[in-house]
């Protein structure tokens, strides 16, 4: 009993090493109950239809949680084998699984009622099918990720919702198809929302993100990033809304300025993690305000924000959230930062790593100074080589043979 107890706590490939030692080993390796987890990402490329299925067979009801992300090989065949024989499944990864089609999730739909996790991340031949079936058949879904599923528009979005009101984390990068309209339907039929990831969804605006913060008061992780239609009205909701919001990422919204952010930041006092890379119309005043109001803050990116400078590092190194939090801060690209910027940072304590390419004011003796400040920290820097100076007095003339021909 107690041999067959440490059984359960081995992984994959353990147990098909201990299935070989002895007749009563295999026996007791290969009992379905020493499989409620498999992850099957190691063995990507050698997995074909036959092993999900004896997997299947072989696990049955025991079954909670199946990773076959990456396995490009398996088809919709050996999944429904899987559904029909693990009907007990929670979890369940199919990340760039791209063979499988929309009859994969009809099978999920009939078979799958406690599923709770689904990712179909780049599961490329799905259409708006797919979470119709997951919608009328997988009520208990919490996480859905169908990021990259190009097929699908605001229709599925629609059904699934409809259906799946129970949803915490829904994850859609580069689905550009998705318009306001599926994303207001996302806010009101699933009110419960943490997390939501709309990267590269081009096409959602203001209006959807007014439902969001109408409808979605538990929100802690937001991304917009490369959302280009996104202004301040969107962070004017989101901050009169979401007042845990933890993680914001906003890279690449370039309309974007300091009054979203001063609302923002004086109600989203929680705030740990941002990015706004590229968010070139932010100034030192959007600083001031983080430093007043988000004492948390441990991830800040401020790459290619080419407005900034010095006076605005110096409201963050007076701060609570770098002298406690700050761990990671970067600053690439922002040409008006110079040494003194290096200077206001020095009391960050718990500072781990800092980005400083292609900061052109800033110089090999300021980071000196800020590593023997902060001895562990990392600094990212590149320094351009110097310009030899043009050859003087007789010196052979630098052509090449083309040009001098030319």
């Amino acid at each position: 009993m107690n041999c067959f107890r440490i059984f359960s706590f081995l992984d994959v490939i353990t147990l098909c090493r201990c299935a070989q030692v002895a007749k009563f080993w295999n026996i007791l390796a290969l009992d379905g109950s020493n499989w409620q987890r498999v992850d099957l990402f190691d063995f990507q490329r050698d997995v074909e239809g036959p092993v999900i299925e004896n997997i299947s067979k072989r696990c049955g009801g025991f079954l909670k949680s199946l990773s076959l992300r990456g396995c490009q090989s398996i088809t919709d065949t050996a999944l429904r084998t899987f559904a029909l024989q693990c009907q007990n499944i929670e979890k369940l990864n199919l990340s760039d699984c791209k063979k499988l089609t929309d009859l994969t999730c009809s099978n999920l739909g009939k078979y799958g009622s406690r599923l709770n996790y689904l990712d179909l991340d780049s599961c490329c031949n799905l259409t708006n099918n797919a979470l119709t079936a997951i919608g009328e058949g997988c009520p208990l879904l919490k996480h859905i990720n169908i990021s990259w599923c190009l097929n699908i528009n605001d229709d599925g979005i629609n059904a699934l919702v409809e259906g799946c009101t129970k949803i915490t984390d829904f994850i859609c990068k580069g689905c550009h198809q998705l318009t306001d309209a599926g994303l207001s339907l996302l806010a009101e039929c699933c009110p419960c929302l943490q997390v939501l990831n709309l990267h590269s969804c081009m096409n959602v605006g203001d209006n959807g993100m007014g439902s969001i913060g109408d409808n979605c008061p538990d929100l802690e992780t937001l991304c917009l990033s490369s959302c280009s239609f996104i202004t301040d009205l969107t962070l004017v909701s989101v901050g009169q809304g979401c007042a845990n919001l933890t993680t914001l990422e906003v890279a690449g919204c370039t309309q974007l300025t300091d009054a979203g952010f001063q609302v923002l930041a004086r109600n989203c006092h929680l705030l740990e993690r941002m990015d706004l890379e590229e968010c070139v119309l932010i100034t030192d005043v959007t600083l001031s305000h983080l430093a007043i109001n988000c004492h948390r803050m441990s991830n800040l990116s401020l790459s290619h924000c080419e407005l900034l400078t010095d006076d605005g590092i110096s409201h963050l190194g007076s701060s609570m959230c770098v002298t406690d939090c700050l761990t990671v801060l970067e600053l690439d690209n922002c040409p008006l930062i110079t040494d003194s910027s290096l200077e206001y940072l020095m009391m960050a304590q718990n500072l781990q790593r800092i980005e400083l390419y292609d900061c052109q004011l800033i110089t090999r003796a300021g980071i000196r100074r800020l590593r023997n400040r902060l001895p562990d920290i990392k600094v990212h820097a590149y320094f351009a080589p110097v310009t030899p100076p043009a050859s003087v007095g007789g010196g052979r003339q630098r052509y090449c043979r083309c040009c001098t021909i030319l």
